[in-house]
């Protein structure tokens, strides 16, 4: 936010020299309309609808279609005293998640006309649209013709709407609805706000009531005043607002979907529905986007492929690759074998009139790409495979080891996408000369020993049921805990007092009536903590030739008694 002037008149310097152009599109009937459109029994009946919702304890109206407020039934009513006065009233609860998530979608669609399209909720988180339509105009004709085509498509769909456009996102909010159809000149915004009512800045209910009571009940009343009087009285967001209204300030608004600054699109006469047609013109979309791309020397790993329905929905279907690309056919097939994962999913509805293959992830490759990659390192076609396997199977379906910096053994490594790799740490490539296991449990799992020898490896083991007498054994081999990993700081142990002598609880007849001591196969089976534990591994061989990984944890003569557990199997 701008700081003031000395001025307390002066309004504060503008922070953006580029002048953008925002369409604003208002469906104050949102709720009812939608509701029609999901149900024909409704949208054929002519009786009044209205939605009702529990407000502090009473059932009152939350919406009403135009009907309804033809009889003048209004928001907030009591639902009691709006069927006394339309007995014919159809009321039904609303439901206003759905709403809002169907409201979401519809704003998709309109990534048809502009691809910065964001759902404005400063006054409802439902019912308004914002577009910037910077760049965009043309495609229609211009302005009055853009803004045209889309009130009249929304309004043959059966939904109540009226828009604007202006240089500003407050502005065009404002004229959207309380000057419909208004397309302000770049630079005229001050004057086209002068007559509108002060609730176009979208302020709170209190800030409005207020500034009516001072006798403020347009915007242009506001031009000239004291900014620190008025601000003091009505709060920053009221300065604020204004200057984003008038462009001292720049709004910006946020868009449904990722802004894509290349793609290429296609429009159709007739709509079309067959998946074959589709991948048709995404075939052909792919070749346009790989021209575009060689033009800058870029290549993508993200495609987004946008089919536009007829009733404003919009379905997406994006790949990756695991290097950046920009071979039409290589493309093309990813989103065949993207297909193939649809399955019963893909529904066309009434028609796709609009295609769109957008590109993201963008980096350079080489000026002349011969195939698919631009690196010739030998590994294209393993590269070609991992796209084709993961765009039919999912990202998740092939993923490779990657090692980790660490001592702990179950977290040297982890996997991750092969189309998603990250580069390798130096140092998290492993020991040679530590000796490990080919096969590591998913967790270490607690066994009983017999015949211990003190700080050495057991002569007896007794895992899932079953005794094994080692011959053999090697080690040990100490890993300590990673206490840097366990989200504690370190706490400096204080020694016993002079004088005193150290004494276990065990021997303590109290503690020994309050809690007898565990026996040892019990003690075995407590809960491993990776932690915050010091391990003892052993490498041991039974008489059947079979080589185990097992580790202990604690020493002999501790408060507490070792534990055993077996971690892996060698070859």
């Amino acid at each position: 936010m701008a700081s003031f002037q000395s001025n307390p008149n002066a309004a504060p310097e503008l922070l953006f020299t580029e002048r953008r152009r925002h369409l604003a599109l208002s469906l104050p009937r949102w709720a009812t309309d939608c509701l029609k459109r999901a149900d024909p029994a409704l949208a054929q009946s002519l009786r009044p609808l209205a939605l009702w919702e529990k407000q502090k304890g009473a059932m009152r109206l939350a919406a009403v279609d135009a009907a309804a407020a033809k009889a003048n039934l209004i928001s907030g009513q009591n639902l009691s005293d709006a069927r006394a006065l339309v007995p014919e009233l159809e009321v039904r609860e609303i439901d206003r998640a759905y709403l809002e998530q169907v409201f979401a979608d519809f704003a998709d669609w309109h990534s048809n006309a502009s691809p910065i399209v964001a759902v404005h909720t400063a006054a409802a988180p439902y019912g308004d649209l914002v577009l910037d339509i910077t760049g965009v105009a043309h495609l229609f004709g211009g302005e009055q013709k853009m803004l045209e085509v889309l009130v009249n498509r929304l309004r043959i769909l059966g939904f109540t709407v009226s828009g604007a456009i202006a240089d500003t996102v407050g502005a065009a909010w404002a004229l959207a609805h309380f000057s419909a159809g208004s397309i302000v000149p770049k630079g005229e915004t001050e004057a086209a706000l002068d007559s509108l009512p002060i609730v176009g800045l979208r302020l709170e209910e209190a800030q409005v009531a207020g500034l009516n009571q001072m006798g403020l009940k347009t915007i242009g009343q506001l031009y000239g005043r004291d900014r620190r009087a008025l601000q003091a009285r009505f709060g920053e967001t009221l300065i604020l607002r204004l200057d984003q209204a008038l462009g001292r300030i720049e709004e910006r608004i946020t868009p449904r979907l990722p802004i894509a600054e290349y793609y290429a699109e296609r429009r159709f006469a007739e709509p079309i529905g067959y998946m074959d047609d589709v991948l048709m013109t995404a075939r052909d979309l792919a070749i346009q986007l790989g021209l575009r791309l060689e033009a800058e020397g870029l290549g993508a790993q993200t495609f987004h492929l946008l089919l536009y329905r007829v009733d404003h929905k919009v379905m997406n279907l994006t790949i990756n690759a695991g290097r950046a690309t920009r071979d039409p056919n290589h493309i093309a097939q990813l989103f065949v074998h993207r297909s193939e994962r649809l399955e019963g999913e893909y529904d066309a509805g009434f028609g796709i009139d609009m295609i769109r293959l957008a590109a993201s992830s963008l980096s350079e490759v080489q000026s002349t790409q011969l195939g698919a990659f631009e690196v010739q390192d030998g590994a294209q076609d393993l590269d070609r495979l991992y796209d084709r396997m993961t765009s039919r199977l999912g990202p998740l379906a092939l993923t490779r080891s990657k090692f980790v910096n660490t001592h702990i053994p179950e977290r040297a490594t982890k996997l991750e996408p092969v189309i998603a790799q990250t580069e390798d740490d130096p140092q998290a490539l492993p020991d040679p000369e530590l000796r490990r296991p080919l096969r590591l449990l998913p967790n270490p799992e607690p066994i009983n020993v017999m015949a211990e020898v003190p700080h050495g490896p057991p002569m007896r083991i007794i895992w899932r049921r079953i005794a094994y007498r080692i011959l053999k054994a090697s080690g040990p081999e100490r890993i300590e805990a990673e206490w840097w990993r366990s989200g504690k700081n370190l706490e400096v142990l204080e020694g016993p007092e002079r004088g005193s002598k150290r004494r276990d609880p065990r021997d303590d007849p109290k503690t020994e009536t309050q809690k007898p001591r565990e026996p040892e196969h019990v003690s075995a089976l407590a809960a491993f903590d990776p932690l915050t534990t010091v391990r003892d591994y052993y490498i041991i061989e039974d008489d059947g030739g079979r080589r185990f990984w097992i580790f202990r944890i604690g020493l002999y003569g501790a408060a507490e008694a070792p534990r055993w557990f077996l971690h892996g199997f060698f070859a």
